[in-house]
């Protein structure tokens, strides 16, 4: 669907100054409080979409304690390959991705038709290592457009005191995937070995991928749009939830050219800056792709190895919506993302230098409190280009798959040979977490200096369209 014509924009933006005089406050704010929580009740399916996500993605990692690597005849570097591979889709279909997002307006059939393609994928791969390789890699371009394009529907409905919990609660999937996913996969490896000729780690394949399809058939159905162009809300909704945005600092809806939009995203250093630095934080957490392979390293059988996995990531899931939220409630991003760090940073060093079977089980807690941080930035990355739908669907797409960068690096950074006590990849890690925290550092104080210059404008009533903001509003840092 083209973007709003002008006709269109000004009867929606009379519904918009008409809507606030029209409603008493307090009537407004509980209307508002309602469409919040009809919001994230629909919103909370792309929780569910991304635990499936996550399963489909990282299932070769559980598949790997199930014989995966042996069935292959994998050598050397060749597993690394194939995790590798995915992220070569993702760098190339996220930003076309996003960008037909944005021109065509209907997430709801566009997320899920995504699905539907990897699930299929899923259940197709064949094991061998050239055709393994070969669905690994256009599962990546299926599954690429997913978080690009999810991130990109919520920040178009919340405003930006509101966008880091809810990236938490969508991203959410990340951590049921690794707990749940842990769970689901050794029921299925422990009981499925030989069943109709198939190794237990095909059905593994099949049977994910299989949920997958039927679960983005119902998705179609519950997900929403965008707030002008969502069937399910009423006027006053509808009024309302393109109000609240505007109120908050946001550009008018179609107010920019797909092609514009990508133009003023590649244009604008800050998006290259926030990439890069995320393509270091992702070297620093492809611990995440071996989770199952450093919990191997306790010593315990399969079954009991996926469901020690299981306890670190539903703590790590309290632990990313409580700073989230906390985000959110003191508008404050690069100070709880660094605790986070810290806090891996040490588990990091902790897993260096002890077998301890109890102390390194601790460090897997505190290395998968990680994602708490992650989302935080994420958060803090849609505040920053918050204000025009357009460039900020190609900046997501862009930070997220110059990321992928730093997947395909750091899925070479944890080599049998260096087991163990993976030494070396953690080594890696620690540095690339470094980079990763002085270049959003950096950031942080550009935009603590921007917003200094908007305060010192405005108070001497000077003209800040130089500052390209609205009166009123401040970059979160």
């Amino acid at each position: 669907m083209p973007a709003l014509s002008d006709t269109e924009m000004g009867g929606t933006i009379d519904a918009i100054n008409d809507f606030p005089i029209d409603v008493p406050y307090h009537d407004r704010d509980d209307l508002e409080k309602k469409l919040v929580r009809k919001l994230d009740l629909r919103m909370s399916v792309i929780m569910v979409l991304y635990t499936l996500n996550m399963i489909d993605r990282s299932n070769v990692g559980n598949a790997r304690l199930q014989g995966f690597e042996k069935d292959l005849h994998l050598e050397g570097q060749q597993y690394a390959t194939v995790l590798s591979i995915l992220y070569i889709g993702f760098i190339i279909i996220e930003v076309p991705g996003n960008m037909f997002l944005h021109w065509l307006e209907r997430p709801s059939i566009f997320i899920p038709s995504c699905m539907i393609v990897w699930g299929g994928i899923s259940v197709l791969i064949d094991p061998s290592y050239t055709e393994v390789l070969v669905a690994r890699l256009f599962l990546g371009f299926a599954e690429g457009p997913f978080l690009p394009g999810a991130l990109f529907l919520i920040s178009g409905w919340y405003k930006r005191d509101e966008l880091a919990t809810r990236t938490a609660l969508i991203s959410s999937g990340i951590l049921f995937s690794a707990a749940f996913g842990s769970l689901f996969a050794s029921g299925i490896l422990g009981s499925m070995q030989g069943k109709l000729g198939q190794a237990a780690w095909r059905w593994l394949f099949y049977i994910e991928g299989g949920i997958t399809i039927l679960v983005a058939i119902c998705a179609i159905f519950i997900l929403p749009d965008f707030p002008h162009n969502t069937r399910w809300l009423t006027p006053e909704e509808r009024a309302l939830a393109i109000s609240r945005l505007e109120e908050d600092g946001f550009g008018k809806f179609g107010k920019q050219t797909t092609v514009q939009g990508l133009w003023d995203a590649v244009s604008d250093w800050k998006v290259w800056w926030f990439s890069v630095a995320f393509m270091f934080q992702y070297i620093a957490q492809c611990f995440f792709a071996y989770f199952p392979t450093l919990c191997a390293t306790l010593g315990y059988d399969t079954t009991t190895t996926l469901l020690l996995c299981a306890p670190p990531w539903a703590f790590a899931a309290i632990a990313a919506f409580a700073l989230t939220w906390y985000s959110d409630k003191k508008q404050k991003r690069y100070k709880y993302y660094v605790a986070s760090n810290a806090l891996g940073a040490f588990a990091y060093i902790i897993s260096m230098f002890t077998m301890n079977k109890a102390a390194r089980y601790i460090s897997m807690f505190l290395m998968a409190q990680l994602i708490a941080g992650y989302l935080v930035l994420w958060g803090w990355a849609n505040n920053t280009f918050a204000r025009e739908p357009a460039k900020r669907a190609v900046a997501i797409a862009l930070m997220n798959g110059m990321g992928q960068i730093g997947n395909i690096a750091g899925s070479y950074a944890w080599p049998l040979n260096w087991g163990p006590t993976y030494r070396y990849s953690y080594v890696v890690s620690i540095a690339a977490m470094g980079v990763s925290t002085a270049m959003f550092g950096g950031m942080y104080l550009y935009l603590k200096h921007l917003n200094e210059q908007i305060e010192i404008n405005e108070r001497n009533e000077k003209d800040i369209r130089e500052l390209q903001v609205p009166i009123g509003f401040r970059y979160l840092v």
